[in-house]
């Protein structure tokens, strides 16, 4: 099998988490795995399940010219297959990749196979009531990953990292950034999601969601789409079909009814917990625990429960 291109976002010197997932999705396959990131080559050795890493230099705040540099990287290297963490920098320069390599492009993946020549990749399909198994007819298969579902590989990273340059005049470029202000963690990365809907009753009852969420240390809060349009909570904190996909251990549905645009953002979490008044809302027939009573009621007592086993641990 041709190796397969990973590209590997940096954040603080160090690959994130949702580009290790990548990087062990491909190495899982048993092809060889290249590593391709911007910045210092000192970030390879943190590439773990990498055999091979590249670090290009240059500027990498234009995705048109980033895209083009990482379509020469997978031909240079004569690589089978290209793939990319589905975050919001994967979801924008997967798709130009693929442009570029005349490819087909496989998004927000579960899986992904390998048998013979041949990789296969598994994703949701018409808002998760179907799982469909996909396959290409292109030079090189491409495909980004769903965050919080691919194991990091055991394996160390390469020792050695080669060089390669991003040389393609820009067509846009990023001229600032603005940091978040909030020090919470984004609900597709967050390995505890806490979402509420209109079941709360108003905006100030997400207090009780934030605080679960402290409590957690490790959790976001996020919200169905009948909340954001509202205007209780930010569009970034949204989940379902026209929200964000997330895939977390640990899901909570709180005051959602379980409408079939937000199932299909949480369904592949992989314990869902339901708090609702209505025992016959549909967001019990796909949670794992369900509490049936008020959340206003419950929530206090859920978040004392969990402060107690943080301060046992």
């Amino acid at each position: 099998m041709k190796p397969i291109l990973v590209f590997v976002e940096i954040t603080a010197g160090a690959p994130r988490r949702a580009s290790l997932e990548a990087l062990g999705a491909a190495r899982a396959t048993g092809a060889e795995t290249v590593a391709v990131f911007c910045g210092d080559a000192s970030a390879a050795a943190a590439c773990n399940g990498a055999q091979k890493a590249i670090a290009l230099g240059g500027d990498s705040s234009s995705p048109d010219a980033l895209a083009s540099a990482l379509a020469d990287a997978v031909k240079n290297n004569d690589c089978g297959g290209f793939i990319a963490a589905a975050t919001s920098a994967g979801r924008d320069l997967a798709p130009r990749v693929a442009a570029h390599l005349d490819a087909v492009l496989f998004s927000d993946c579960t899986g992904l196979e390998a048998s013979g020549d041949q990789l296969t990749a598994r994703r949701p399909w018409l808002a998760g009531k179907v799982i469909a198994d996909l396959v290409s007819s292109a030079d090189v298969f491409c495909a980004t990953t769903r965050l919080n579902i691919f194991t990091p590989s055991e394996d160390t990273g390469p020792d050695s990292c080669d060089a390669a340059a991003i040389t393609a005049e820009p067509k846009a470029r990023v001229t600032s950034l603005e940091a978040k202000t909030s020090a919470r963690l984004d609900v597709q990365e967050a390995p505890v999601v806490i979402s509420g809907g209109r079941g709360l009753g108003d905006k100030e009852q997400f207090k009780l969601l934030e605080d679960l969420s402290t409590a957690f240390g490790n959790a976001a809060v996020g919200a169905s789409r009948a909340v954001v349009d509202a205007g209780w909570r930010p569009h970034s904190e949204q989940v379902g079909q026209t929200g964000k996909t997330v895939s977390p251990q640990l899901y909570f549905a709180v005051g959602i009814s379980g409408a079939i645009q937000h199932l299909a953002g949480m369904r592949t979490s992989a314990v869902i917990v339901a708090i609702n008044k209505d025992a016959e809302a549909p967001i019990f027939k796909v949670a794992d625990y369900g509490i049936v009573g008020d959340a206003l009621e419950i929530l206090p007592v859920l978040t004392k429960a969990i402060q107690a086993v943080k301060a046992e641990a």
